[in-house]
């Protein structure tokens, strides 16, 4: 299995002109790759000459074979695995299957988040070395804090920089210890703010997020009427420069707040249960009603099922998905009702009714029950 630990790279002044110089690559490369890409595709529908299309190997051979001499003092693999990711995304282009189908774009120098790739780096007495090109004499191995263990094979390395700080992403192929079989099972229903299971609850939006998310709010309106006022030229002030770096370090503080949340739920998912049961969400469309979507964004429900997937796959655990149209909420877990009509609950309950948020009241048995729990019970006879 392929486990991915994220570290903080504190780099010398030398290393960081270095690290600065590869994330300017990529994306030249990038942009490059894309725009001949761009200019291959379009020829051969002009043409209709299938023979003209592009492929990573045409593109990849054209750029190599016009390298300019600046180029070569830096890694080979860098401009190689641009062009790897480029086709990777011109594949996706069609399939419009995919949640983020889209044509690949040009990257921006703007761009808060910069970043390169490279498979030749070695973690060297719990240093990050990269590959040195040939013809350089100044090279330093890279100090990094946050890795729990280095053992197994390193993969291809992601390095990037935000906010004037360097990460990296360290990929080991290790091999995972399964977990002992447990014979329960659980169902989980995501809400806004919070998960249910058969345990309890957990809260994914707690109190001390309230006063970040306050904070996000001022620095977005201080940047919003700097655009207005300054127009064009407020992105170059310096001003404008520190408030987004403090958003931007908000947003990471709130992003870490979240994943340790759903990481440590996660873990113990597929530790104390074999079978576990979510709902199939078309989140995407959920936030295009408008209802509750700023919360639906802020709850990660897309995340939850991305990590606990995974960590299932490791342990040998199994994940049953619910249909999107399964009605966990509207179906009485005691008798089967169904609701329809005007008689369905809401986010803001039942009018019809005058039903509360967390109320489910059965109009087949008259059974009375917390609306979560009752969808938990539902899912939870996926499995029965």
């Amino acid at each position: 299995m392929i486990k991915t630990q994220k570290v903080r790279l504190y780099p010398n002044q030398t290393m960081k002109k270095i690290l600065d110089d590869l994330c300017d690559y990529r994306r030249f490369c990038w942009n490059q790759g894309l725009a001949l890409w761009n200019d291959m595709y379009d020829s051969s529908l002009i043409l209709e000459d299938k023979k003209l299309k592009p492929s990573e190997r045409k593109v990849r051979d054209e750029l190599v074979a016009n390298k300019e001499d600046w180029q070569y003092q830096l890694s080979a693999r860098c401009l190689q695995l641009a062009i790897s990711d480029l086709g990777k995304a011109w594949s996706n282009f069609f399939n419009k299957a995919l949640p983020d189908w889209g044509k690949p774009k040009f990257k921006s120098k703007k761009a808060p988040r910069q970043g390169f790739k490279t498979d030749r780096a070695k973690i060297i007495n719990g240093k990050l070395r990269l590959d040195k090109p040939l013809g350089i004499k100044t090279w330093y191995d890279i100090s990094f804090k946050g890795a729990k263990a280095l053992d197994g094979d390193l993969k291809v390395v992601s390095v990037y920089r935000e906010n004037g700080k360097y990460w990296a992403s360290l990929p080991f192929e290790v091999e995972i210890t399964k977990k002992d079989k447990t014979s329960n099972k659980t169902a989980v229903d995501t809400n806004v703010g919070y998960f249910n299971y058969t345990e309890g609850k957990v809260n994914t939006l707690p109190n001390h997020l309230k006063k970040l998310y306050k904070r996000i709010k001022h620095y977005q309106r201080q940047l919003a009427r700097k655009r207005v006022v300054n127009e064009n030229k407020a992105t170059k002030t310096n001003n404008y420069v520190k408030t987004r770096a403090k958003l931007q370090r908000d947003y990471r503080k709130v992003a870490n707040i979240q994943h340790d949340i759903i990481y440590k739920f996660t873990t113990k998912l597929v530790s104390d249960y074999d079978k576990i049961v979510i709902e199939d969400l078309d989140v995407k469309k959920m936030q295009m009603t408008h209802v509750a979507s700023k919360g639906l964004q802020r709850s990660l429900f897309g995340y939850f099922r991305q990590v606990l997937t995974y960590k299932a796959s490791w342990y040998d655990k199994e994940v049953v998905l619910a249909d999107k149209y399964y009605p966990s909420t509207q179906r009485c877990s005691e008798c089967g009702y169904i609701k329809t009509g005007e008689d369905k609950v809401g986010l803001d309950g039942n009018r019809k009714h005058k039903t509360k948020h967390n109320e489910y009241i059965c109009y087949e048995c008259g059974a009375i029950m917390d609306r979560d729990e009752n969808a938990v019970m539902n899912l939870l006879n996926l499995v029965a």
